[in-house]
């Protein structure tokens, strides 16, 4: 209502306008005087401006005329489309005129109007190799994602915009969860352009999601031989493609080609840690300890880890905690300061009952690094020593309430995983977990938690003088082995739970 409003009071003010000029023009006393011939003729004010005019309209007819003119000739010395091109030059000026606010549209994200200019330039220009791509990008920031799987399928038929419609198929397919067909269209789309870098990606990531390692490793050599990935990056990724077939090998009970994928892995990228230890159980399986040792070594020169020990020990697992403290020796000598290297050489003391050489292996790390492991050791160390059941437990409430520690994290999305995997289970990135200090823990504990090791240490104080009983308990030495400890600290935890639920009984009490 307000539009047509305003233009009835344009079209009204125009004329007013035209009609005032024209009035003042008449009454004017000036004019124009023309010499045709030797005969003159004597123009008016108004007279010289419809003349004007006039001039104008004849000179853009005779040039419309003349471009016809033009088209013609051409028409008859053989080019056949020369009318039609003359015809259709408004059309196609008005067809990119639209086409080029489509995009613009679509770069705004205003995509109802993208997809109404993509059509309306469409009309005009007949070029669905252009106005498609538009039309389908516009209609999936829309949310119409009907319409834009039928404008894909579309730019599918045409040999120039089939890549881009498989491609925009393929990540529809994605967002819907159908891996299966979007590996399909990855590999056609991979056919088609191979050096494109997330199509790459995309059939690499796909491939390794659903097991198939063989088509993954020679993804990643084309990956390599297009010049998209360094050497350096490619052995590594190789290497956690060969380590997760051998991990699935070994699942299937093919333990022998298990073993020789795990062996290539290694070799491959010998700091890679879960192929580190894989490697050095097959080796081990084989009877060449030598080998099993010096790949652990070296894996632990690079990357110290508690997977590297485990498998360390299982080279002599019926060794005796003295000899095994001995043998331990030559992998703690390496990366001596390192917190796993102190940390384990902490445990073998305590395997051994050596509690005072357990307590030198930890030094300050409970001041800096405290995470619950660290603590846990300290309790069991304590608790080796002798020292109260308030110490051992006020350590074990430290470790609730502490950081996890090192832990398998993914460094694209910060996911935390329990093991390690080619894939993150969240993002789906591949080889993106690192051995590192997630940056928050994943457990998260109710307030006040931090103040059970008060409460616990609180409950043991004794309000009497004790018996004899109780002070050769408390300062008598235990002798408990590592193993007895280990299941104290876990008995320990729900006990604490419950003291300090005793503890909120006796304060109402009172």
């Amino acid at each position: 209502m307000l539009w047509s409003l305003l233009k009835i009071v344009v079209f009204v003010v125009l004329v007013a306008a035209l009609t005032l000029g024209a009035g003042f023009l008449m009454e004017s006393s000036g004019g124009m005087m023309i010499t045709v011939a030797g005969t003159e003729y004597t123009l008016g004010a108004l007279q010289s401006v419809i003349a004007l005019l006039v001039l104008v309209v004849a000179l853009y007819v005779a040039f419309k005329v003349a471009g016809l003119l033009v088209a013609l000739l051409r028409f008859i010395n053989g080019d056949e489309t020369a009318l039609s091109r003359y015809f259709d030059r408004n059309r196609e000026r008005k067809g990119f005129q639209a086409l080029s606010e489509g995009i613009m549209a679509l770069a705004s994200g205003e995509g109802r109007l993208a997809m109404a200019k993509a059509s309306k330039a469409e009309k005009y220009l007949h070029r669905p190799e252009l106005t498609d791509l538009v039309s389908a990008q516009a209609a999936e920031m829309s949310g119409d994602r009907k319409k834009a799987e039928e404008v894909y399928k579309r730019l599918v038929t045409r040999d120039e915009t089939r890549f881009v419609g498989i491609r925009g198929l393929m990540k529809q397919k994605l967002a819907a969860g159908d891996t299966d067909t979007a590996l399909k269209l990855a590999e056609r789309a991979f056919a088609i352009k191979p050096r494109h870098v997330e199509v790459q990606d995309t059939l690499l990531r796909l491939q390794a999601e659903k097991a198939d390692y063989v088509g993954a490793r020679a993804t990643l050599a084309e990956k390599l031989k297009q010049g998209s990935l360094p050497r350096d990056v490619y052995r590594r990724r190789d290497a956690v493609l060969a380590l997760s077939s051998a991990q699935a090998m070994e699942q299937e009970g093919h333990h022998g080609e298990a073993n020789d994928a795990a062996i290539r892995a290694n070799k491959a990228s010998p700091d890679l840690i879960p192929a580190a230890a894989m490697a050095a159980r097959a080796y081990t399986a084989q009877g060449n300890k030598r080998y099993a040792t010096k790949v652990l070594k070296k894996a632990w020169a690079a990357n110290p880890h508690p997977d590297l020990a485990a498998a360390y020990a299982e080279i002599e697992p019926g060794e005796s905690a003295t000899d095994r403290v001995r043998r331990f020796g030559t992998l703690t000598s390496i990366n001596p300061d390192h917190r796993e290297t102190r940390l384990l050489r902490a445990e073998l003391a305590l395997s051994a009952e050596d509690f005072p050489a357990a307590r030198r292996a930890m030094g300050a790390m409970t001041e800096h690094e405290p995470d619950a492991r660290v603590l846990a050791v300290m309790a069991a160390i304590e608790r080796g020593e002798g020292a109260s059941d308030a110490v051992v437990r006020g350590w074990l409430a430290k470790a609730l309430t502490a950081s996890r520690g090192p832990q398998w994290v993914c460094g694209n999305c910060h996911t935390i995983h329990g093991d390690w995997a080619p894939l993150c289970s969240n993002c789906g990135a591949f080889d993106s977990l690192e051995w590192t200090t997630p940056v928050q823990s994943e457990v998260v504990l109710p307030a006040g938690a931090d103040m059970l090791p008060l409460i616990v240490g609180a409950l043991e104080k004794p309000t009497a003088d004790p018996g004899p009983a109780a002070t050769t308990e408390a300062t008598a030495p235990n002798s408990d082995t590592k193993s007895d400890i280990i299941d104290a600290e876990t008995a320990d935890e729900p006990e604490t739970a419950r003291a300090a639920g005793s503890d909120s009984e006796r304060s109402r009490a009172k």
